[in-house]
């Protein structure tokens, strides 16, 4: 389980974005949400949709890895779906903020690894907030400060990659995740193929 999380404008979006084209064994995890459905949107694609009884018998039966209420709805990540895709040998990209981290790395700590994107600096993740939508003054001063709440966090995190240019952040997660996928303990049927070559030896 990948999670990758940054302040709004760092540009975790875009470099989760660019894995997911880049990287066939990466699968986006799906969250389950109570807002309604909004048009171009399918079930099951762009979230599961599920009602607000239905989600806290989720949340109750420990079927969430993560929830939080967000402007009066439900988000969350299904565990089952999670649970597959690694079944499958399949990686799962988490793009959470750091709550949500805290919350799947106390009910799955040994297939975590969290990844932190910092902006280069405060003016450019300024800059990158007040270009990328025409938002009033005061949402862009409430998303800075949101931002300053949300990079208080860095050390809860595995690496820290600072954004200072795309594809190189890019490059970097990807190697991150080569890194992970060697490790001695993720590599399945290891023990049996080194048997194999002992025993031919």
């Amino acid at each position: 389980m990948l999670v990758l999380s940054s302040p709004s404008g760092a540009g975790k979006t875009t470099i989760s974005r660019a894995l997911m084209a880049e990287e066939p064994n990466l699968t986006l995890s799906i969250s389950a949400t109570t807002r309604p459905k909004r048009p171009g949107e399918r079930d099951g694609v762009d979230y599961y949709f599920v009602d607000h009884p239905r989600f806290e018998a989720m949340v109750k039966a420990e079927d969430m890895l993560e929830h939080a209420l967000v402007f009066g709805n439900r988000y969350g990540t299904p565990r089952a779906p999670v649970e597959a895709a690694l079944e499958a040998g399949r990686d799962v990209l988490f793009d959470i903020d750091w709550q949500g981290t805290q919350q799947v790395s106390s009910r799955m700590p040994r297939d975590l690894v969290r990844v932190f994107i910092l902006p280069p600096s405060h003016a450019e993740l300024e800059r990158r907030l007040r270009t990328r939508a025409l938002d009033p003054e005061e949402v862009v001063q409430e998303r800075m400060a949101k931002a300053a709440d949300e990079m208080s966090h860095w050390d809860a995190y595995d690496y820290i990659i600072v954004n200072r240019q795309v594809e190189r952040s890019v490059a970097e997660v990807k190697s991150i995740l080569t890194a992970e996928r060697l490790r001695r303990d993720r590599q399945v049927g290891l023990t049996e193929f080194v048997s194999r070559l002992r025993s031919a030896a």
